[in-house]
This record gives structure tokens, sequence and C-alpha cells, in this order.
């Protein structure tokens, strides 16, 4: 990581424990308030007619006290979390799973408090009176082994408090980060492992298609030098010539498979374009993008639409395939759909580079193919 971006700091040890202790305080607060606002409002939460508003001022209260948990998380645990506001439910069931864990938590205190008294009363005997060895070291164990049963106690009971603010008050800004961080790096390594399958792909069709033609050609040419009459030597030529032709249009496909300039000069629109004429099936587009988009999403849906109408024309015996291109708000939807067999492997390399390339601007890409068809490819990429 460099040294620009730096991660979250947990808080303090001593912080947290007083975060913990400061939390014993607050529960016994909830368990005033529901035993205050349950002798108020029992009758009135048991009432059909007025249990709805009953309902509303008793989860209005406890907003209140949510509220004071949520400042004891940041100002103790160092968690800022997002903007979220829960509905009343979650509200009356955080406070109560709340009041209960921190009066358990308050317990747990008190006896760790009691042991300890304990202990010192114990260390002040030895000097008065003779204990064995046997005595002093079975006191020992029976000591140590309550103290690390109160310690474990005490962290699952801390670590149930930041489960409940989670789910309450959703993610904290660091456990968003951290998932952010973890995203990014798989991201990367999925595009890293994407680049490398497209380099092999290319690496293939020049040495499988351009090569092998460009072979054929100088055969093509050697035999018309050694041609004994000029006829046969024109004949030869002019193969050669078709020959070239071939491998310029070979070496135009590959081209654009590893980027279509028609992106820089001409746009989005032409580019696809492009590609429904070279497709061999019938390729049938609604284009709806008033505005210029980034030059990154505009090459990764151009990237989308020609992988999968590629895959459409050559294994799904499909009669046509439809594309949608449209601006929705802050992203662009691509979708495509053919008409064919159906039954396209998700995980297959094409479409998991795809899913790779999408990602990596936070994007979605969803695979629907069912045996039978039809096949629906459909791209989400935010815009801004």
């Amino acid at each position: 990581m460099s040294d620009d971006v730096k991660e979250p700091v947990a808080a303090p040890f001593v912080l947290r424990v007083t975060g913990v202790l400061v939390g014993c305080l607050t529960a016994v607060l909830g368990l005033i308030y529901f035993v205050v606002a349950g002798a108020a409002l029992g009758a009135f939460l048991l009432w059909p007619r007025t249990r709805s508003r009953a309902h509303a001022l008793l989860a209005s209260g406890a907003r209140r006290l949510t509220a004071l948990e949520r400042r004891r998380r940041s100002l103790f645990f160092h968690d800022t979390f997002p903007d979220h506001r829960a509905s009343d439910q979650q509200i009356l069931r955080y406070l109560a799973l709340r009041t209960y864990s921190g009066l358990l938590c308050a317990v747990v205190v008190g006896l760790v408090d009691f042991g300890a008294v304990l202990a010192g009363i114990f260390a002040v005997s030895l000097v008065d009176t003779s204990m064995t060895w046997v005595d002093l070291l079975s006191q020992i164990v029976l000591g140590g082994t309550l103290l690390f049963l109160a310690v474990q106690g005490l962290r699952a009971l801390t670590d149930q408090d930041a489960r409940l603010a989670r789910e309450c008050f959703g993610p904290s800004e660091r456990e968003l980060l951290q998932r952010r961080i973890d995203e990014l790096a798989t991201s990367r390594a999925a595009v890293v492992q994407a680049v490398d399958v497209e380099r092999r792909r290319v690496e293939r069709d020049l040495h499988d298609g351009v090569q092998q033609r460009l072979v054929a050609l100088a055969m093509l040419l050697g035999r018309a030098r050694r041609g004994r009459t000029p006829e046969r030597a024109d004949a030869l030529l002019e193969q050669a010539h078709k020959e070239a032709q071939e491998v310029l249009t070979e070496l135009r496909e590959v081209a654009w498979r590893v980027y279509p300039t028609a992106l820089d000069s001409l746009g989005l629109r032409e580019a696809l374009g492009g590609v429904s004429e070279r497709c061999a099936v019938p390729v049938r587009m609604e284009y709806d993008v008033p505005d210029p988009l980034p030059s990154a999403v505009e090459t990764a849906a151009y990237f989308v639409v020609s992988e999968a109408v590629n895959n459409a024309a050559k294994h799904s015996s499909a009669d046509e395939v439809f594309v949608r291109v449209r601006r929705d708000g802050a992203s662009l939807s691509v979708l495509v759909r053919d008409t064919g067999v159906g039954g396209a492997d998700p995980a297959g390399s094409g479409l998991t580079g795809l899913r790779s390339r999408v990602a990596a601007l936070d994007g979605t890409l969803q695979v629907d193919s069912p045996l039978g068809g039809p096949t629906t490819i459909t791209a989400e990429l935010p815009c801004a």
C-alpha cells in the first residue's frame, strides 16, 4: 500500500475498555426506559386503536437512546457509520438486545472486579498464613481459569456489541473501506488475468490465422517467380493478390479485437455498427445515448457487445441478435439477447474476461442462458 493511503487505525485498548464500561451504564438507561415506557404505554400498546401511536412514541424515545449508543461507538471505538435511518422495528430490537448484552457485560465486569478483590485478599493472606504448595497451586489454577472465562465472555460481548451496531446502523466506514480494498484487489487480479487471456487469444489468432496465410502467400509468390509460362505466373499472382487481401482483412479483424480505432474517431455508435456489419447473424440494435460517455465506459460497452455478438454467431445457432444500449441516469445499460439454443457457460474465459472488465469500472454483468434459449447478457456500467 502506498504512503498516500493509510489504513484506519483501531481505537486504543484503554479507550475501548472505557467504551465497554460506558456501555454498561447506557444499558442501565435502556432498562430504565423499557420499564418506565412499558408501564406508561403498556395498556395503549395492547389496545388496537392506540397501538400504532403508542408504538411510535416508544420507538421515538428508543431512537434517542440509540443515537447515544451510536455516539458511544463513534467516540470510543472510532466507528463512523454512513447515513442510515433504521426502521422503528430495528431500533427497538437493537435497544432491547443492546440492553440485555450491556447488563450481562456489567455482571461479568462486576465478577472480574470481585475476583480482583479476592485475589488481593488472597495475596495478603499468604503473608499471615502458611499454605502448602498444593493449596497455592490449586488456588492459582482456579483463579486463572475463572479469569480466562471472564475475559472470553467480555470479548464475546464486545463482538456482539459491534455486530448489533452493524445490523442497526449499517457497516462502518472502516468496514466499507476494507471491503473496497478487497474488491479492488480482486478486481485488479481479475483484470490482469483477463489481459493475459486476451494476449494469448491474439497470439493464437496471429499464429493460426494470419501467419498461415502469410506462409501461403509467400509460397504463391515463390511459385509465380519460378513459373515457366507467363500465363501460369499471372494466375499465381492473382491468387497471391486475393490471399493478400484476405490477410489484410484478417489483420483488421485481429486489430479490432484488440482495440477498435473507430471508438476514438467515430464514437461508440459507429463502432457498434461495425460489429453488426461484420457479424454473420442479423443484428437489430437500439441505441439511446444522447450524451457523450467516458472513454473507459465506451470501451467496456463495445467489448461487451462485440464478445456477446460473436459468441452468439459462433456457438448459439441464433437467427437474430438484439442489442440495446441505453443511458439510465448515471449508468449505461447494455443488453444483448440472441434467439439461440442457450446453455452459455458464465464461467467461460470470454464471459469471465468481460465480467472482469466491467467489474474494473464498478459495474455488473449478468448472464441468463437457460437450455433452449434465449441467452441474455446484461451489463450496468456507471458513468460518473
